[in-house]
């Protein structure tokens, strides 16, 4: 073979691979590279263009020219009308927040910010049509859900290291912070690995571990059971760290749906005995290690929900003038003390500050000596501060938005402006619910969750229909981990976080690739 000949065979593979290894790109890009910018997009705003934003242009761009080539189609892609109307939407939304309802300004960084809004929108689902174009054979999702646990292997590892070794953290948890600055946890503070956020990495880790959990009783390999346990392990442990309520109850609901549907292929009695094992270590572990039990007890008004599990069997110290105790760290000739010892029951005080703050902190900062202490709210001393700035303020302004123009919202990225004219550096309303309605109105919300609503149902229907149980418990699992993010919704916008967003859609095209190629295996064999 020549030269050229061997070079023309070369390109004819790349030509015909390259968006399957595009694919593989951004599996491990995604979730790895930490969300460090190369350069703002606008002056003073939170969102940057980063590494991951320049590959996923341009493998979109790749799909482009594929499919202006006719090398990939969009007439079996199923999600391609529902996404292209709630687009159209979300810019009939954005007219009308500039031209009718006018929440925004005809100032061009104003405009910039509300397409910007809109854009994004459009690269996550971008994401969408490259995965589903890719996928060719059932193998290949093999391949593709494997390489996720090997992503998942790192991001825990990374985890850990920021935890116990000082490894480096990027936060976007603020604008100071968003700038790529090399942050290192302190003890209080919650586990985000490679993401810009513990809560973005919660809702991340709930829906791996929704698919790799059930794999590891479904394949049939020693290996693959192994190594999916061991990352699975770890996984969980690095959930327990990002101290997330909302994504522990997530991954408890999704878990429990994918055993559900898994009873139906298998026996009540397979899958629940494996539901019981799989809840019952993960409950156990939450409540007698780390400081997610700790939220969940101030949540709960309970006094001590860890000593339920560490010391269940407790039992109050005996009484009676003939009884002594050993008082720890006594010096040999110390009498006995017949004082009674602590009996572990805390006594309640008056809080003075909410429960997810940690230090003492004035109104402009660190405390010292000479500053005026910081005063909270009663909801914020009852419940905890996150809780309380979302009822008292975000959430009422979210429905503010809704009011404005109930089809339409009031624009992406208005819902945080305390009057028409200011121009916010982050937009965040901690429940997506809310922010869809805030934002696109009806329109949008009926549009954007029509979409999930047409996913979950293709994968109800079509669970019964798969016979092999691995990509069965596949599309058990990615109907639940869409279950698991509405679920996340309620309390954090965790379908705008990109990484999320990004994992998301790929997951959604892996679904749908699963159901269609099944299905056509199954009529192959007919």
């Amino acid at each position: 073979m020549s030269l050229h000949e061997y070079m023309l065979k070369a390109l004819k593979w790349l030509d015909d691979h390259v968006l399957e290894y595009l694919s593989f790109a951004l599996i491990v890009i995604i979730p790895l590279y930490p969300k460090i910018p190369l350069f703002d997009i606008l002056p003073g705003y939170i969102v940057r263009i980063r590494l991951d934003d320049f590959l996923i242009a341009f493998t979109f761009l790749v799909w482009l020219v594929w499919l202006i080539r006719k090398k990939v189609t969009l007439k079996d892609n199923p999600l391609l009308i529902p996404i292209l109307i709630y687009i159209a939407v979300g810019l009939l939304s954005s007219l009308s927040a500039i031209f009718i309802t006018q929440t925004v300004p005809l100032q061009f960084i104003h405009i910039a910010k509300l397409f910007l809004n809109w854009a994004r929108r459009i690269e996550y689902f971008s994401v969408f049509f490259v995965f589903f174009s890719s996928i060719k054979s059932l193998s290949q999702i093999k391949k593709y859900i494997y390489t996720m646990a090997v992503v998942l292997l790192c991001v825990s590892i990374y985890g850990f290291g920021q935890k116990y070794l000082y490894w480096p953290a990027y936060s976007t948890m603020n604008r100071e912070f968003s700038k790529g600055i090399k942050l290192y946890l302190t003890e209080n503070a919650r586990v985000l690995s490679t993401f810009g956020g513990h809560y973005d990495l919660a809702a991340y880790l709930m829906m791996v571990l929704s698919i790799f959990i059930p794999l590891i009783f479904v394949v049939k390999k020693l290996f693959i059971k192994i190594f999916l346990a061991l990352v699975s392990a770890l996984g969980f442990w690095l959930l327990i760290l990002t101290v997330s309520r909302t994504s522990f109850i997530a991954y408890l609901v999704a878990l429990t749906i994918v055993f559900g549907m898994l009873s139906l292929k298998k026996s009540i009695l397979w899958a629940g005995t494996r539901w019981v094992v799989v809840v019952g270590i993960s409950i156990f572990i939450m409540l007698s290690f780390g400081d997610l039990s700790d939220r969940f007890a101030h949540l709960l008004k309970v006094q001590n929900l860890k000593a339920l599990v560490v010391n269940p069997f407790k039992r109050e110290p005996p009484k009676g003038p003939n009884v002594a105790f050993l008082d720890v760290g006594s010096k040999s000739d110390t009498p006995p003390s017949t004082q009674r010892p602590d009996s572990g029951i805390v006594v309640q005080q008056e809080a003075t500050r909410p429960a997810d703050v940690t230090t003492d902190v004035s109104e402009d900062g660190p405390k010292t000596a000479n500053s005026k202490a910081r005063t909270y709210s009663q909801c914020a001393l009852k419940y905890d501060l996150s809780t309380c700035i979302r009822l008292d303020y975000i959430w009422p302004h979210a429905v503010q938005g809704f009011v404005r123009n109930p089809l339409l919202g009031s624009g992406y990225s208005t819902l945080t402006k305390s009057s028409v004219n200011v121009f916010t550096e982050a937009e965040s309303t901690d429940n997506d619910f809310l922010r869809s309605l805030g934002e696109t109105g009806i329109l949008g919300f009926i549009t954007f969750y029509g979409i999930l609503s047409i996913a979950s149902y293709q994968a109800i229907i079509s669970f019964k229909k798969i016979n092999d149980l691995f990509y069965a418990s596949l599309v058990a699992s990615l109907f639940a981990a869409t279950i698991g993010l509405l679920v996340n919704s309620f309390y954090i916008d965790v379908l705008e976080s990109s990484k999320v967003a990004y994992t998301y859609w790929a997951l959604i095209a892996i679904l749908f690739a699963t159901i269609k190629l099944s299905q056509s295996k199954k009529s192959e064999k007919a």
